[in-house]
């Protein structure tokens, strides 16, 4: 490796790891100046290997919003192993095409055998669970289920959010939020705390309240806490002018209502604490199209929602959780 570069290398997976050990590619690596991490979040969240101030790294990993390295002002950029590994010993960014690097990885051959081993998966109990105990330490919650949708919602803006709102910006990524990540009680209450440190108590003074986005709300990674941490602190209904997909489906799982604006110019129309009033809810979601109140302004505004049956009911029950539970007692 170059002396000035930090070389950190995880394995996809246990087995692959496995893998490593036993073709002598780990010790090449470790000779080579490598440091071999254990599989899991790791430096993508900044758990670890987290750049120094105003520092440069360069990843395989797949996001890299700002922050996300657990250094807020490093540059952090995203390339192919190829790339990574002719920048590690060059000491800059290189370019693997041009050094070559791609025709000596025509010469790379696969495995003779690949190793499959799920010693550590401990199959599902079967017959009577009823005197199964699921032992939780005092940081692991019960997960939060939401309540079926009512007839109406009349709730205040407890967030009004610019464009690209990232998953990042509203549950950040960082070894405080995987140190919380069974405890979603304790989680919330770290909720946009990047952007906007007063939401928590915000959101908490109102009980119910509705969240109001630009577009491309909720974009980034698949992180369901960006979806269940605002629903635990009473958000019923995010509007936008256009959601992410993933982020949508994790709020329909958790029961929260996702819109977005007919006329994108009604977005500029509401504010924070304005207060919003949704009557008839339940059906005017089976329409697929919700007139919304702005109580505070004195106006009416039309939002629209695609969903199919089965999201419509999940919503309507108050979630996916809260449906099955229903089931199963029925």
């Amino acid at each position: 490796m170059h002396p000035n570069v930090s070389l950190v290398i995880a394995a996809g997976s246990r087995q692959i790891f496995s893998m490593a050990l036993r073709d002598g590619i780990i010790s090449t690596l470790v000779d080579a100046g490598a440091r071999i991490l254990e599989c899991g979040c790791g430096p993508c969240v900044g758990i670890g290997q987290a750049p120094r101030t105003h520092g440069v790294s360069f990843r395989t990993s797949n996001r890299n919003f700002k922050g996300r390295s657990g250094t807020l002002d490093a540059s952090v950029y995203l390339g192919s192993p190829e790339a990574a590994a002719i920048t590690a010993i060059k000491g800059y960014i290189t370019d693997p095409i041009a050094e070559g690097v791609t025709d000596v990885l025509l010469t790379v051959e696969e495995p003779k055998t690949f190793i499959i081993d799920d010693n550590m998966i401990i199959p599902p109990t079967e017959g009577d669970t009823s005197d199964v105990e699921i032992i939780r330490g005092p940081n692991i919650q019960p997960m939060p289920i939401n309540e079926p949708l009512p007839d109406t919602i009349q709730a205040h803006v407890s967030a009004y959010r610019p464009d690209n709102i990232t998953t990042d910006d509203i549950i950040p990524a960082n070894a405080q939020f995987s140190a919380l990540r069974s405890n979603i009680p304790a989680i919330s209450q770290i909720t946009f705390s990047r952007i906007d440190p007063d939401f928590v108590k915000r959101a908490e003074g109102y009980g119910k309240s509705f969240i109001v986005g630009g577009e491309n709300y909720g974009q980034g990674s698949s992180r369901e806490h960006a979806a269940i941490a605002p629903m635990y602190l009473g958000v019923k209904a995010v509007i936008t002018k256009s959601l992410a997909r993933i982020h949508k489906n994790n709020l329909i799982n958790h029961g929260v209502i996702p819109l977005n604006f007919v006329d994108l110019a009604d977005y500029d129309k509401i504010n924070q604490d304005d207060e919003l009033k949704i009557t008839n809810f339940p059906e005017q979601l089976k329409s697929r199209n919700i007139i919304v109140e702005n109580l505070t302004k004195g106006f009416s505004f039309e939002t629209k929602t695609e969903l199919t049956e089965r999201e419509v009911n999940i919503l309507i029950d108050g979630g996916q959780l809260r449906q099955v539970q229903a089931k199963n007692n029925a």
